[in-house]
């Protein structure tokens, strides 16, 4: 543990002060978080500060876009939930995010090497590595900045029309290991494999022992999840199926920093390690994913996005979403953390169902004003 104690303090120190401050909890009727049982427990939003009133406000908005689940837990309960929190639909780049909670365990104890270079690891591809691309870390690998640009990855600019030439990968050898920031496929799929070779544990079969089980996850099933081939690559997307009520466990265990009911299912230092800010807004690419509509936006730590939200001079004023982080997937899944407020956002779009249904970056952030907005304190009507 001292090990990223001492990783997370040399973060801080190369980092703008907001992004390493803690921010303060609200007030709160009901002391102390809980964690679910068998079943999560519900309770009325007004017991927990915040207005039922504006919140079926929220549901009105909700209604009117392609979510098909949402949960909203506040302490550990429940104050707002919509459709079915039970299904399970494919989660899509959600599972970087869970992948980086499965490695916690065995970087701290020293299973899993981050300084390991990818030719160490034998994540050879189809395509040899270039000598400066061999050089790439583990570490660099899960912040998406390795500068292996193989296919597997984000396709290049030769195989998308001219109106979508904005999601490319840059060209092989066209930037060193470590020092430029691409949204990468070929990291993300390569790192699981790492995984894999490294532990001696499938995935899923790990996601099962060690979160599904002792989080008492309701509907995840081993032998409903896939890999799925990355075309021209070894290294397949692992795919993964959870619940909005499974999610919802998840991202409980990343607010109470690894601890459920008592014991340290992932380390702190690991949870704070990977919610770092590493990446600011202003150097994410491709640039499609900046989200400039935005004031504050999100940037990326390891495997997790960080809000990159200014702060005022003196600190004088926090905002809702101060400290948060977020797994995201295509369509519009989420599981969003919210320190400020003890908070945790599931938002799910069943893109099994419709592949192409799509809640938008914009449409989410309303969700999270509105939630901001029900915030009542003792004053609830």
């Amino acid at each position: 543990m001292r090990k990223y104690s001492a990783i997370v303090l040399l973060l801080c120190f190369g980092a703008s002060a907001s992004h390493c401050q803690i921010a303060p909890q609200a007030t709160t009727r009901i002391t102390g978080d809980i964690v679910p049982g068998a079943e999560w427990q519900t309770v009325t939003p007004e017991s927990l500060g915040y207005s039922s009133a504006m919140l079926e406000a929220l549901r009105a908005w909700v209604k009117t876009q392609e979510t098909g689940s949402m949960m909203v837990v506040v302490q550990g309960r429940v104050i707002f939930a919509y459709g079915d929190l039970s299904h399970a639909s494919k989660v899509a780049s959600v599972r970087k995010s869970v992948l980086g909670m499965l490695y916690g365990n065995y970087v701290l104890n020293n299973i899993i090497d981050l300084d390991k270079t990818v030719k160490q690891l034998g994540l050879d591809d189809k395509e040899p590595f270039l000598l400066m691309e061999a050089q790439a870390t583990l570490v660099q690998l899960l912040a998406s900045r390795s500068g292996i640009y193989l296919p597997g990855g984000n396709p290049h600019p030769e195989k998308l029309p001219d109106w979508d030439q904005g999601r490319y990968i840059p060209p092989r050898g066209s930037e060193y290991p470590g020092q430029y920031y691409v949204y990468n496929n070929w990291d993300f799929n390569a790192a699981g494999t790492a995984f894999e070779k490294l532990t001696g544990k499938d995935i899923y079969q790990a996601l099962q022992d060690d979160l599904g089980t002792p989080l008492g996850m309701q509907d995840y099933h081993v032998s409903e999840q896939k890999k799925i081939p990355a075309p021209g690559s070894v290294h397949p997307e692992y795919a993964m199926f959870l619940s909005t009520r499974d999610m919802a466990r998840l991202g409980l265990l990343m607010l109470d920093s690894g601890m459920w009911n008592g014991k340290q299912l992932i380390p702190g230092d690991w949870v704070r390690y990977m919610t770092t800010l590493l990446t600011p807004f202003r150097d994410i690419n491709p640039t499609s994913l900046r989200n400039y509509g935005e004031p504050e936006r999100w940037g990326y730590g390891l495997l997790w996005w960080v809000w990159d939200e200014p702060t005022f001079p003196g600190n004088s004023a926090t905002g809702f979403l101060q400290g948060a982080y977020t797994a995201a997937g295509t369509g519009g899944t989420y599981i969003t953390v919210l320190p400020f407020r003890d908070m945790v956002v599931i938002h799910q779009v069943d893109i099994d169902k419709k592949a192409r249904a799509f809640v938008s970056p914009s449409s989410y952030i309303a969700m999270l004003s509105m939630l901001a907005n029900a915030y009542c304190d003792t004053n609830c009507k």
